[in-house]
Formats: structure tokens, sequence, C-alpha cells
């Protein structure tokens, strides 16, 4: 279904009635009509995903993003465009191709995971499947049969306790120890490396880059294959046929330190440049094999360059100035918007909103906001649900802004400043997409992802045109973990 420019003019003009709405309906109808219906951000998303792929914090890959969302930024006609370092990692990695899976008895392809920041194989590794001992003896028993071998565990490996920058941990039980014992054991026997099933089909990729450098880090190789994949090698196991497997594992390190960036870009205000609309989400991504890092966050990113190329293209003049800040390290626990937020401690006070699109590939379907700032955002998903009437968007009315929600606004509502994340509505269970390997350009349906992006640019628009600035509540604590 379509609207004539007339009817969208129409609709919008009863908007100006609002004692805060001072956007022109004429610039809100070109803005709906060039995002609706000439979109250019499934072409920005899949240049991302499918040319420079997942995009790991410290990776060869991001460094490739960071040079092409800068330079789409600047052919958009954004001002002040440029990376603002925000701190330095140790060590980098980077992902390439990686295969793997059984050639004996059977030869069967295997979807799989390995950390993020972990060794690689250095080359094809053939070699039999042994079940992983329990105890030091059984170890201790049959050492001969590990090395050469791939030491095959029928679960994922257990997390240890998670430890934040600075912290120290916690004193191992006497279990712990021993497992550690066991593990470490297993590790310098000369094994190929461990081989993990997951608990289910999709196989999900995390990692930690503390504690490593390019001289010092581990060098055993962990592989988590699917539940089914585990399947194959289980049945082969245990009617005790040998059971060959193959890995080629294509990951390195890089040689640190590795500067970390934010992607700065500027529509500057015409009335009150010195205040700010903030628009983005996360350039980063996790890198499992097989993750373009679509959904998270290519698409916040791919937002972000077509709401500045909608809003240039129609000649839109804000009023403040718009600022798109594409941050990086948010899946390591908002490393780049943390620091943003200290890092800019003496404009927040000037920062009208932040809008980051960050919550799975299907369309905006409304917001949450105190009361007192209802007048700024219902008016937008009046727009919107005209527009897009299959789209509807509904506005949350909360007695507080969110505590922490594992995204880039956390740091900022933490801060006081009125920072809004999208609720959606997505086709299909977004944990089949969320950091596995399944995270693809094909996983993203357009008609959503248009959808965000016209939604947000008239957010951004008449948020930066209205009479006052958004209103405040007090600060409060952020989770600081990613998502």
């Amino acid at each position: 279904m379509s609207y004539s420019r007339q009817t969208i003019s129409l609709i919008l003009l009863g908007f100006t009635v609002m004692a805060n709405a001072q956007a022109d309906p004429a610039m809100v109808d070109k803005i709906v009509s060039e995002g609706r219906d000439k979109s250019q951000v499934m072409n920005h998303l899949k240049f991302l995903s499918k040319k420079i792929g997942a995009r790991l914090s410290t990776s060869e890959s991001l460094d490739k993003a960071y040079t092409w969302t800068q330079k789409k930024f600047t052919e958009y006609g954004c001002k002040n465009v440029h990376l603002e370092q925000w701190g330095e990692w140790p060590v980098g990695f980077q992902r390439g191709k990686s295969t793997g899976g059984m050639v004996s008895p059977e030869k069967a392809s295997f979807e799989f995971t390995t950390p993020s920041w972990s060794e690689g194989t250095h080359g094809r590794k053939k070699g039999f499947a042994v079940y992983a001992p329990t105890t030091m003896a059984e170890f201790e028993a049959n050492k001969a049969k590990y090395k050469g071998s791939w030491i095959v565990y029928k679960t994922s490996p257990p997390r240890g306790p998670r430890v934040r920058p600075g912290e120290t941990p916690a004193a191992l039980t006497p279990e712990q120890q021993s497992a550690l014992d066991l593990s470490n054991a297993i590790n310098g026997s000369g094994i190929l490396g461990k081989v993990f099933g997951a608990g289910g089909e999709i196989v999900l990729t995390s990692g930690n880059f503390r504690d490593k450098t390019f001289e010092q880090h581990p060098m055993d190789v962990n592989i988590t294959i699917r539940k089914s994949d585990m399947a194959k090698v289980v049945a082969d196991l245990d009617s005790n046929k040998p059971v060959e497997l193959e890995f080629d594992i294509n990951q390195k390190f890089i040689k640190g330190p590795r500067k970390l960036y934010n992607v700065v870009a500027e529509i500057p205000g015409t009335e009150k440049p010195d205040e700010i609309i903030i628009v983005g989400g996360h350039l980063d991504s996790w890198d499992g094999p097989g993750s373009e890092g679509a959904s998270d966050n290519g698409t916040g990113t791919s937002c972000a360059i077509e709401i500045a190329r909608i809003l240039k293209t129609v000649g839109a003049k804000p009023k403040r100035t718009i600022r798109f800040v594409l941050f990086s390290a948010e899946e390591q626990g908002l490393f780049g918007s943390t620091a943003y937020v200290k890092d800019h401690a003496a404009e927040l006070g000037k920062i009208s909103a932040v809008f980051i699109e960050d919550n799975g590939p299907g369309h905006q379907s409304g917001t949450y906001a105190l009361e007192s700032m209802a007048p700024f955002i219902q008016p937008i998903l009046d727009i919107n649900n005209k527009a897009f009437p299959d789209m509807q968007m509904k506005l949350r009315v909360v007695a507080r802004m969110p505590r922490g929600g594992a995204s880039d606004h956390s740091p900022f509502n933490a801060a006081g400043v009125p920072a809004f994340f999208w609720d959606k509505t997505n086709d299909f269970d977004y944990n089949f997409i969320h950091h596995t390997q399944h995270d693809t350009f094909e996983m993203v349906p357009a008609k959503s992802l248009i959808q965000c992006a016209t939604n947000e640019a008239v957010a951004v628009f008449l948020t930066a045109c209205q009479a006052e600035m958004m209103p405040r509540q007090p600060a409060v604590p952020s989770s600081g973990t990613g998502s």
C-alpha cells in the first residue's frame, strides 16, 4: 500500500499544531518518500556483509570497515568525518576461511566455530577422533593414543567465571583445579585439538582478547561443532568404528597494540549546531565461520549510512547537529560507546537524544519513553504508521529509562542522556542468527530494513528540529555488556 505525496503532507501538517513540532512537513514528506521508495540501505548492507564480512574488534576486516564507512559518509556530503580513537588492545586477530568435517568412515562437512583470539591449525590437520579422558588416571593409562588425535567432548566446554577488567579472578575450587589440570595435561600431550558438541544446531562464537599478546597466547585448538555433527561422530565411535576428522582452521594473531576507533560524521545544525542528535550502531561483529556480521550489527551501520544519504539527498537542514557514530568493541562489553560517553563528558548536556539500531533484522515496532518525552516520540511513530501501515509502531510509556540494555544506548542512559533502542518484530527466532553462523545478508528482509532506516531518518530530523531538547531524567546504572 502506498500514499500520495499530498496524503503524506496532510498527515504531517496535522502534527504542526503540537507545541514542540518545528520540522517542515514538506521536508519530512521528502524524507519518507526518499527512504521508502528509493532506498539504498540493502546495497550498503550487501557491501559490508559480502565484500568486507565479519568485523571482529582488532581485525583487519574492521580496519577495512573503518575506511569504507568514512568514504560513504564523505560521499554523501557529511562534514567532520573522522576516526576517533578511544583505546588500544594488546593483540589483533583475523579469521580466514576454515573448513572441517569427517573423512571416514564417511565423508561429512561440519558447521563449527572456534573462539576468537585463539590458535588455528596452521594448515590441514587429519587425525583419529578419541573420547576425552575424564580423570588423570585415565589420561595416564592412555596417553600414547592421544598424540596426533582429535579429542572429542560430547558437550560444550564449561565457561569459567566472568572477570571484568581490573578484577582478580576468584580462587578455583578443588574440582575446578582438577579439571584445569586434566585439560592442561591433554593439551600438552601432542593432540591436534579438542572438538566439542554444541547444545543444538547453532554454534555460538565468542572469545577473549585479554591477557594475550602476539608472542604469548594459548596454543591449544578448540572447535565446537553442531549437535547433529557430533551425533555422527558419537554414533561411529560408540560402534567401535575408527573415525577420522580433518580441520583447516585459518586464523591468525596480529602484532599489537591495535588501536580501536569509533567512526564519526556530522550534518551540522543550522540554528543550534552545538546541540546534538546522535544516531548509530556498532561497526564490529563476532566472526565465527559463516557469519557476515549482517544483522549484528551491519543493519545498524547500514541504516546510519542510509540516513545520511536520505537527509543529504533531500536537502534537509536540521536545526541541531545530527552526528553519526559507529561504535566498535560493542560485542566485548560496550567499550566504544562507554569510552565515548567518558571522553565527551563535557558535551553530554548538549546531546538531546541518541537513537541506536541494534536489535535484529526485523522491522521497528516501537520504543519506550518517559511521559514527558511522549510528545517528542509519538509523532515519529505516527508518521511511520502511515508510511508503513503493515509495520505498526507503539510507544511504551515507562517510569524510568531502561537500566542496562546490552547495547550502545546503555552508557548514554546511564549518564542521563535520553537514548532509545528500537523494539523489533522479527519473522523468526533471532537466536537463530545472534552470534551464530547464520548471521548473513540473506537473513535480512529488505522491506524491514527499509522501514528501519526511513523511520530513523524521520526520528533524527524531527528531534533535531524540536523547539526544545528532549526532557531528561536522573542517571541510572549501566549493565556494561555487549549484544
